[in-house]
């Protein structure tokens, strides 16, 4: 019987203590496992360890230089210091050198007490002014805040590589790079154009990893600040699953606290005149996607069909794949959804006019606040077109808010959110995850095909934080083929084989992000070396599975007694006209070359 290889082991002293690993551990790993964190402003696992930011060097015994423990190899025999005075030194020296060209407002810049340059500056007691250069700004240092998603400041960049490499590798989009050489080099997009005329997806994940704030999602709350100030204004808001799962974070509770209450509580402390749950309406779009799905069953095809939930997939879809958008539901997302029947049922319910009405959504993702300006998310009434969903915030932002306000936020009594549109089944909550929106799908459309109740309603095949994930379920006695693929550079592999013909599948839910919503680009910036050593959107994700699972008398969407008030008042049945004029959508194609930009570009150089 053959037997497996046993992986090889090395043996090395680290501050004197003996360590064992594996063959081909670096020194940082090894440090880690005797509790041991060597900092570091540039190392990402798998996608950036490059060794750029010198701040991780140790010493080797016999190395005549210090060595970068993020990318230097352990074998037999080493032995490392990595606290010594030159180690100290050295590290203070270049947390020094980076000070030297950053922009330092740290008591106006939104990432004050959560910069992790800041953080090593305090534990190393780095002098600011050492190597002082009234030019911090390298060229290419203009702020460039021409999308509706972020805004990118060189003049606080550290050139650690980490949005390059995330762009690039899990977001398999590009659009961001090192530019020229030497002390002149800047991270931007190619000819130097603005970051709105490339062929970026929105997706945020770029500000996720920033160490500074070089990065930063566009800050939208004054707006909503003044609409809560306005008395002619009904200000109304509606958090994201994924919201209840990060926002405790900002307030110091742990990573994974289910803050549901608190953020419906916090919200009419801040003088929102209703909060509702943007859960609801995932529960329509199960009804209006898996009515769509059942009815390419019927027609056979067109497959794969994909999922809409995801403005960042949508656009990747649009981008680099425009011959597949027949493939994608045309039913908006639940933001979308949610926004719709705000301005159309709610207002009509309550007797108010749409225009009168505002619209928050709290989300997860920098990407919804590029969804809510598509052409398709503006309603029309009276010939006067206004926005369905008027401000999208991210969680980042609402923390701020909370704050600005003197709220106690981690004391707040759990609230419940407003009738009409606060109630949700289960499978609408684990929209946030990677594998929700499929699982939420299957619990539908298995009890309608089948006419009968599931004997199991976990599809547990596709949970969990693997970018791919595959599965077959017998439905109504056909076999039915899911993936549920996360990240644009794992969808391009899915696609890629379905076009070779190697995969076959009739569903697949698609997420711009790791892990889902749960680790989506406008959630709480975590220290790199937590993201190193924690599954973070698993922590998150388990927050939503337990809401479903917490509530056994709700965990299918068409059984949501809200959902079925609106069908039967409102929008007729699932699919119908009524409801495919309102809350479905189509898309197009784009190009992901700025042909006109760089035209211009070529002509004024």
């Amino acid at each position: 019987m053959a037997t497996a290889e046993m992986t090889k082991t090395v043996t090395l002293k680290i501050n004197g203590i003996e360590v064992k690993v594996n063959e081909g551990a670096t020194i940082m790993e090894a440090a880690r496992q005797i509790g041991v964190r060597i900092p570091t402003l540039c190392f990402m696992k798998e996608d950036n360890e490059i060794g750029a930011c010198r701040v991780c060097v140790v010493e080797v015994k016999g190395a005549k230089n210090l060595a970068a423990a993020c990318m230097f190899p352990v074998s037999e025999g080493m032995e490392v210091l990595v606290n010594t005075d030159r180690v100290r030194k050295a590290r203070k020296t270049n947390v020094e050198l980076l000070l030297s060209h950053h922009r330092m407002d740290c008591l106006s810049c939104p990432r004050s007490t959560n910069c992790e340059l800041q953080t090593l500056a305090v534990e190393y007691s780095a002098d600011q002014f050492r190597f002082n250069t009234t030019e911090f700004g390298r060229q290419g240092s203009e702020v460039d805040a021409t999308t509706k998603h972020l805004v990118r400041d060189n003049t606080k960049c550290i050139l650690c590589n980490r949005c390059v490499a995330i762009c690039s590798k899990q977001q398999d989009v590009s659009v961001i790079g090192r530019n020229k050489r030497g002390f002149f080099t800047h991270i931007g997009s190619a000819f130097g154009l603005p970051l709105e005329t490339t062929s970026c997806i929105h997706c945020g994940q770029c500000v996720a990893v920033c160490p500074t704030a070089a990065l930063r999602e566009r800050d939208d709350t004054q707006k909503v600040w003044d609409a809560l100030a306005d008395p002619d204004k009904y200000v109304i808001v509606a958090p994201a699953p994924a919201i209840r799962a990060q926002v405790g974070e900002m307030f110091g509770m742990p990573i994974g606290t289910n803050v549901q209450g608190k953020v419906v509580a916090a919200c009419r402390m801040l003088g929102f005149d209703k909060v509702f749950d943007i859960d609801t309406a995932a529960d329509i779009t199960i009804m209006e996607e898996g009515t769509e799905f059942i009815d390419r069953l019927k027609k056979g095809g067109p497959f794969p069909m994909f999922t809409s939930c995801c403005p960042a997939w949508v656009k990747y879809l649009e981008y680099y794949y425009p011959d597949m958008l027949k493939n994608h539901s045309s039913c908006k997302s639940p933001q979308g959804i949610y926004g719709t029947l705000m301005k159309t049922y709610y207002a009509e319910k309550i007797g108010v006019d749409p225009k009168n009405i505002f619209v928050v959504t709290l989300m997860p993702c920098t990407a919804k606040k590029f969804e809510i300006t598509r052409g398709e998310m503006v309603e029309n009434h009276d010939a006067t077109d206004y926005p369905d969903i008027d401000v999208t915030i991210t969680g980042v932002e609402f923390a701020r808010m909370i704050k600005t306000s003197g709220i106690d936020f981690a004391s707040l009594e759990d609230a419940d959110f407003d009738p009409v549109f606060g109630i949700a089944s289960g499978a609408g909550h684990i929209f946030g995850a990677s594998g929700g929106v499929m699982e939420a799908a299957l619990r539908t459309v298995s009890e309608v095909m089948d006419g009968k109740e599931l004997t199991k309603i976990d599809f547990e095949e596709v949970r969990g934080n693997e970018g791919i994930k595959e599965a077959t379920y017998e439905i109504a006695g056909q076999k039915i083929k899911v993936a549920a693929v996360a990240t644009p550079a794992k969808v391009k592999e899915v696609i890629d084989a379905v076009r070779r013909g190697e995969k076959d599948y009739h569903f697949i839910e698609v997420m711009g992000c790791a892990g889902g919503c749960v680790g989506g680009g406008g959630q709480p910036q975590i220290p790199g070396y937590l993201r190193n050593e924690l599954d973070i959107p698993k922590k998150r994700a388990s927050v939503l599975y337990n809401i479903d699972s917490g509530n056994p008398k709700l965990r299918k969407s068409h059984e949501n007694p809200v959902v079925k008030e609106i069908y039967e008042t409102f929008l007729g049945e699932p699919g119908g006209h009524k409801s495919h004029e309102l809350l479905h959508t189509k898309y197009v194609g784009r190009s992901v070359y700025p042909t006109k930009e760089l035209q211009d570009y070529l002509d004024k150089e």
